[in-house]
């Protein structure tokens, strides 16, 4: 759509926005902090006519929930359509029975779709959903949805030349934004409240009406961490645990390394009281290691972030192959004790973070929690959370 025609388009959305909270330079929006609750009227608080034209009462259905850093967000009713960019936000909403409304995503090949398959009757697929590449204003009118799961703050760092102006105007036109960047903490550009996992999927719960749906997950959520807190090895009986993207170059011998790390990325490994083998070592958010540092600091088993998500078993398995084959690496105690492992996805909501707990557990633990054997191979009696139970939330049978 061209500007001169975008200027013309009257808000329509069901969905509209309201940001509490003053702008800040750069076109960022300020942090705030809470939540609310959807309410519903009663027909006796609800706005009426009552003249002798015998006008019906108008039910109030609005409602609003307060996130960092747009502040407060309110609804007519709730959102139908939403697109997001991380599968962080995507997870959410499919947790929360919306899946059918969703309409872009970045990359949906990235999205670890082996975890929805191994839910009974749960069938979530993104070959009708668009693959966001870029994030512009083009695309959100394009798209034309009622709500957008991102953090507006993260886009004007995206997005070069993205502006206040234009969420405002995206916002108004289209549809609301709704979002925290929780993936890790401590860019310099997020300056606000941070949210855990849980306490952003509760917001979004109630943007989408859904505050049943979210108490029935964290139920789940809490007997995980009860079962997993119940068994943990004492600090010195659990191995040392290094920390590798599966993007690194195997051939050249470059890989990207990370300290266990505060944020969502790393939600699982920290519910996990994994010992980082290379916390200590790394200043900053990551690093960039030969072979040769690698075996300097040699931890007990390596673990590949984006392992279970950005490659196939097959492709995992020929890097391992890589590694193993190179003379630096194939001395690494990680290798000559096979302790090489697929690693989650950073941007994971409430399911995969379900499902990546459990593989990690079973992964550094398995005397304490069974064997890993891979994604929809881990026998009934051995899953640490009920499958079936989670299916049920997301078809809407609690």
């Amino acid at each position: 759509m061209a500007e001169s025609d975008r200027t013309t388009v009257e808000p329509t959305r069901r969905a509209y926005l309201k940001y509490g909270g003053a702008a800040v330079g750069g076109g960022l929006f300020a942090g705030c902090t809470g939540n609310g609750q959807p309410e519903s009227l009663s027909a006796g608080d609800a706005s009426t006519d009552s003249g002798e034209g015998g006008d019906e009462t108008v039910e109030d259905t609005s409602y609003s929930v307060t996130m960092a850093p747009m502040g407060e967000v309110s609804f007519d009713s709730p959102p139908e359509t939403w697109l997001t960019f991380l599968s962080t936000y995507g997870d959410m909403g499919i947790a929360l029975g919306q899946a059918v409304g969703l309409k872009g995503i970045w990359d949906p090949d990235t999205v670890p779709v082996e975890f929805y398959e191994q839910l009974p009757g749960v069938d979530v697929s993104f070959d009708d959903v668009a693959a966001i590449e870029g994030l512009d204003k083009e695309t959100l009118y394009e798209l034309d949805c009622d709500l957008h799961l991102l953090d507006p703050n993260w886009l004007g760092v995206l997005v070069d030349d993205w502006s206040q102006t234009d969420t405002e105007e995206v916002a108004d036109r289209v549809g609301p934004f709704l979002g925290n960047y929780i993936r890790r903490r401590g860019d310099d550009w997020h300056d606000y409240q941070y949210y855990s996992l849980y306490e952003a999927f509760e917001i979004v719960a109630d943007a989408f009406a859904q505050p049943e749906r979210y108490e029935a997950f964290a139920s789940v959520h809490d007997d995980l961490q009860s079962t997993v807190q119940a068994s943990l090895p004492e600090s010195g009986d659990r191995p040392s645990i290094g920390l590798v993207s599966v993007n690194s170059d195997f051939e050249g011998g470059s890989f990207y390394v990370y300290p266990v790390q505060d944020g969502n990325n790393h939600k699982q490994y920290r519910d996990l009281e994994m010992r980082g083998a290379f916390d200590d070592h790394i200043d900053g958010g990551y690093a960039q290691w030969d072979y040769e540092r690698l075996l300097e600091i040699d931890p007990d088993a390596l673990l590949f972030q984006y392992g279970l998500s950005h490659v196939s078993a097959e492709e995992f398995e020929s890097r391992m192959d890589t590694l193993r084959d190179d003379p630096v690496g194939g001395q690494l105690t990680a290798v000559q004790n096979d302790r090489l492992y697929r690693g989650g996805s950073s941007y994971q909501g409430p399911i995969i973070n379900l499902f990546q707990t459990e593989a990690a557990a079973k992964q550094f633990y398995p005397d304490a929690f069974g064997e890993w054997r891979g994604i929809g191979d881990t026998p009934a009696d051995e899953q640490l959370f009920d499958r079936q139970r989670v299916a049920d939330i997301i078809d809407g049978e609690r």
